[in-house]
């Protein structure tokens, strides 16, 4: 029997305008600290964000999304952030803000695969 994994999970969301609290989710973090693991993926559907937001800056998002995801994956050209331990950048990752970018609260679950269940969640969630 394989080993089933702890893990948390939050979703990305571009929120055009913070005061609306209206978004579309981008992308997943999944993070388990016993295996030492962490990914962020994310997808941006242009054609999507330009009908819920027009003004959006896509060139910006996306350098935005991929400073998320240097840091989650602990990259030297992540800044300071990124080279912080896994459980604090995802913790980092997934801190409430007012911004663009927000991630959902964490939700737990047990995996025997991680990296099929970011895909899944991805897929379910995201595309």
């Amino acid at each position: 029997m394989q080993e089933k994994h702890l893990y948390e999970y939050s979703v990305i969301r571009v929120v055009p305008r913070v005061e609306r609290e209206e978004f579309l989710n981008v992308g997943i973090v999944l993070f388990c600290k016993k295996a030492k693991y962490i990914k962020v993926i994310y997808a941006i559907n242009e054609l999507k964000l330009k009908i819920f937001a027009s003004e959006l800056d896509l060139e910006q998002l996306q350098l935005n999304l991929e400073a998320f995801q240097k840091i989650g994956n602990g990259a030297i050209t992540g800044g300071p952030i990124a080279q912080f331990d896994i459980p604090s950048r995802f913790r980092w990752l997934t801190a409430l803000r007012s911004s663009s970018i927000q991630t959902s609260r964490p939700h737990p679950g047990l995996s025997a695969d991680l990296e099929q269940t970011t895909q899944r969640l991805f897929e379910e969630m995201v595309l």
